[in-house]
């Protein structure tokens, strides 16, 4: 990570491990960055049961939404490997369509069938 100390840009990037974009670790709003912005994907180097490095190293897949009661919005992620879901805070320069794609999911394909509420 390099780093200029008189405007504190950070210009550490990561490669995706889905897409291959090249990412910059630095969101828009200047908060740290972990998913790529095209296609939501991140690699499992956090295990959040032991606080520490994750030696799994797998692909954290983008499975759906979650709204803060702040009405901010967390991407959950589910480890391809060993299952550990995660949260991450989106950013301003994440694809909205994948994002809106993964919130109204849940309507579009119900666990129950809608033709119940026909007899209501």
């Amino acid at each position: 990570m390099s780093t200029d100390d008189k405007t504190r840009t950070i210009t550490d990037t990561f490669p995706c491990v889905r897409c291959g974009l090249t990412v910059t670790a630095v969101a828009p709003d200047g908060g740290r960055r972990n998913h790529c912005p095209s296609c939501l994907h991140s690699l499992h180097v956090l295990d959040r049961v032991e606080g520490g490095p994750s030696e799994c190293r797998s692909r954290m897949i983008p499975i759906s939404i979650a709204v803060l009661r702040s009405g901010g919005w967390m991407v959950i992620h589910r480890c391809a490997r060993c299952g550990e879901l995660t949260s991450n805070p989106i950013a301003g320069d994440d694809n909205q369509l994948i994002l809106m794609r993964m919130a109204v999911r849940p309507l579009a394909q119900p666990p129950f069938p809608l033709e119940a509420f026909g007899d209501l």
